[in-house]
């Protein structure tokens, strides 16, 4: 009878133990670890949203506005000297020739000698007369409108006539020049002309060449 009771008393114990480890798997929820803390559940970061950097806002290009009887030139662009311009060879005479009067023109517009000084020489006397109107006009609130000068040809022979100076011919006009008083009043408006011979005589030097003298083939 003890054996017996002892027996049954043992088999409920089992079924109690078999009952309890039942119970925790459904807790734990087939975790692997058996962690109940975990809830069964694996959780992921937050995935950290990025912020677009804003597009810089473009910078406005300055509008080039040219002299006319309301005013004088605005936002004149400084002419670029060519690559071919700084070499020793035909080609870069003729391309200097054509920018020496493209900084010409940009004088006339703004009244800035500067350009056309660092390419000129201080010899050179036609220069110093054009540094004479120009700079005149463009005094006390003066301006001058027009005046661009066209080159419809250069050529040189690309033969010295001094060291490391050569001669170019120029075929070039001059578009008509209005001078204006600080007031707006007109004073004078040269008349347009055919294109005229202009000889210059240019020097070589460290890489950069320089306007010796710039004269007119023919007295006008």
């Amino acid at each position: 009878m003890t054996s017996h009771i002892t027996s049954t008393a043992r088999r409920l114990r089992m079924h109690f133990v078999a009952a309890v480890a039942v119970s925790a798997l459904l807790l734990t929820g087939c975790n692997p670890a058996g962690d109940p803390n975990s809830g069964g559940t694996s959780s992921e970061s937050p995935t950290a949203s990025s912020t677009a950097n804003p597009s810089p806002t473009p910078t406005a290009t300055p509008v080039y506005v040219p002299a006319s009887a309301s005013g004088r030139a605005q936002n004149v662009p400084v002419p670029v000297l060519p690559e071919v311009a700084k070499t020793e060879t035909k080609e870069g005479l003729e391309a200097f020739a054509n920018h020496w009067y493209a900084t010409l023109t940009y004088a006339y517009e703004t009244g800035d000698m500067k350009p056309l000084e660092s390419i000129s020489s201080p010899t050179c006397v036609s220069c110093a007369r054009v540094k004479e109107v120009v700079e005149g006009w463009h005094s006390g609130g003066q301006w001058i409108a027009g005046g661009r000068m066209v080159v419809e040809g250069a050529q040189t022979k690309f033969l010295e006539v001094a060291p490391g100076e050569y001669q170019v011919l120029i075929q070039v006009r001059q578009e008509p020049l209005s001078y204006y008083r600080a007031d707006k009043s007109l004073d004078e408006t040269t008349e347009s002309k055919p294109a005229i011979g202009d000889i210059m005589v240019a020097g070589y030097e460290t890489g950069v060449w320089t306007a010796k003298t710039v004269e007119h083939l023919v007295n006008e």
